[in-house]
């Protein structure tokens, strides 16, 4: 049996391009901003506040939580989410570094 495709690239690799996938869908984009927004955990208001129906919602909070970007915590029958400082923090330095790199003047460019 051969190797899966992220099993090629190595650690970084694989976590930028998840990083990036998650980047990658407006909703997602636009739920992140929202938590940020309201700096407070949100219960059950975002398919108000985003427009979408609540199992897409559900998905791409779903996405965001396995990234550990966003926790969330369960009130009742509710689970209320909020931003992951910590990994949203050290999510930061990564890409910052991937995005930060050089590219060296060559006049033999194309």
């Amino acid at each position: 049996m051969g190797l899966s495709k992220t099993e090629m690239f190595t650690e970084q690799q694989n976590e930028i391009a998840l990083f990036a996938k998650v980047f990658g869908h407006p909703a997602r984009v636009s739920i992140l901003q929202h938590l940020f927004k309201i700096n407070s955990c949100v219960c059950g208001d975002l398919v108000y506040e985003i427009g979408l129906a609540q199992p897409t919602i559900s998905q791409h909070l779903k996405e965001l939580k396995h990234l550990g970007l966003i926790k969330g915590s369960v009130e009742g029958t509710r689970v209320c989410y909020c931003i992951n400082l910590e990994n949203w923090t050290k999510m930061k330095e990564t890409m910052l570094h991937f995005l930060h790199q050089d590219i060296p003047e060559s006049k033999d460019c194309c």
